[in-house]
């Protein structure tokens, strides 16, 4: 079914959130599983909880569709952002002849890992978050396709905005040592030599780290305008709340695994405010749909936020149920089916799969936190002139 047709049963399903439980015991309709894979417990877990919702709602909402020829059963996996755990969760459910779907990983560091198990045995892959390139680009395959972009456009739109329009020049970076962080590290470090900013030190960092002590004692002597974060939403919380306590007046600058609620929520908002970020998606209600897929989450009543990723998921799980409403549950007509997906309409946008399976259409938008809300910078104060950014 077209986006622009869900539209209007997504905003049923809002006013109604028992509809989406009843079409089990009305309709006779042979069951496929699909498995959702990401974070469900640890640090990370509010985008794995954010994300399952997501798929969990647009599973609910095709379910309620009396015209599907199927009944779609998500099936949850946890892989706490840990690779070991990831790789094992992947092979359950690769290796389980009944899902015909896997839809992962939120963490890079696992998603880059579990690939040869996808490849292997040949399972329709989805991912819904996880940005790092080589996930995709690393190796040609027919099973793996990714819905979110990769981390490299939001890297290259940073160091062009800060060093142009926003006329910073002087940077430190710290990044997680996973291959998400040190690939985040270099791409706009990178990108900030080719526009002429500079980049007066580096750390890396564990993702586990708790003391930055050593490294914030050596950036308060460097004075830079910007501390560059690259790693996900715990790491970033401790670093930011450690730099405010060594008195470091730098713009705080994440990438894509700082956006979201918990970050804000983790930090508190006012020394959130003012952070920046780049995520590759425009705000959710800005989108066609976009406020009828937030009716429809907010109507499941799950008691966690969909996060900057739950659209994503919720992306990525409608184009695998339309897609096996046309070709049926067998993986390999799946594959075959979703390597031609182009111009797929869905709550982000168009999604077009070039020749490794990668999204090619996601836009970069630059986001800051203001009064405790992630915005788009052109809809912020910040852009006016009415709020300045530390060091403006």
């Amino acid at each position: 079914m077209p986006f622009r047709h869900k539209r209007q049963t997504l905003t049923a399903l809002a006013a109604a959130t028992v509809l989406a439980f009843a079409p089990a015991a009305s309709f006779a309709r042979d069951v496929v599983k699909l498995a959702f894979i990401g974070p469900l417990t640890g640090s990370n877990s509010a985008h794995g909880l954010g994300g399952r919702n997501s798929a969990e709602t647009a599973v609910r909402l095709h379910n309620a569709d009396p015209k599907s020829k199927y009944q779609f059963e998500l099936v949850p996996l946890d892989d706490e952002c840990k690779p070991n755990v990831g790789v094992q969760v992947a092979t359950k459910a690769a290796t389980d002849p009944s899902i015909a779907v896997v839809i992962p990983h939120y963490c890079s560091s696992v998603a880059i890992a579990t690939v040869d198990v996808y490849k292997r045995f040949k399972v329709p892959t989805v991912i819904w978050a996880a940005v790092l390139p080589e996930i995709i680009y690393g190796q040609r395959t027919h099973e793996m396709h990714r819905v979110s972009a990769t981390l490299i456009n939001q890297n290259k739109v940073a160091a062009q905005w800060l060093t142009g329009p926003m006329k910073f020049g002087k940077w430190v970076a710290v990044y997680d040592t996973t291959d998400y962080g040190k690939s985040m590290f270099k791409y706009f470090s990178q990108y900030l030599a080719d526009n002429k900013g500079e980049m007066l030190a580096s750390f890396g960092v564990g993702a586990d780290q708790q003391d930055f002590s050593a490294e914030l004692t050596k950036i308060k002597e460097l004075k830079p305008e910007v501390v560059y974060f690259g790693g996900l939403t715990p790491l970033g919380v401790r670093l930011a709340k450690q730099m405010e306590k060594f008195g470091i007046k730098a713009v705080f600058q994440g990438t894509s695994g700082i956006v979201g609620d918990a970050f804000i929520a983790g930090l508190g908002a006012a020394a959130a405010e003012g952070t920046v970020a780049m995520y590759d998606m425009p705000p959710i209600d800005k989108l066609p749909g976009g406020k009828a897929f937030l009716d429809a989450y907010a109507a499941q009543k799950f008691g966690e936020a969909p996060e900057a990723y739950g659209p994503y998921a919720f992306a990525a799980t409608s184009l695998v149920m339309d897609t096996i409403e046309k070709v049926g549950p067998k993986r390999a007509a799946i594959n075959d089916a979703l390597a031609g997906v182009k111009d797929y309409d869905s709550v982000v946008g168009k999604i077009t799969f070039d020749d490794y399976g990668q999204n090619i259409n996601p836009t970069t938008t630059k986001y800051v936190v203001q009064d405790g809300k992630w915005l788009a910078w052109e809809d912020s104060e910040y852009a006016t002139g009415k709020r300045r950014l530390v060091g403006r």
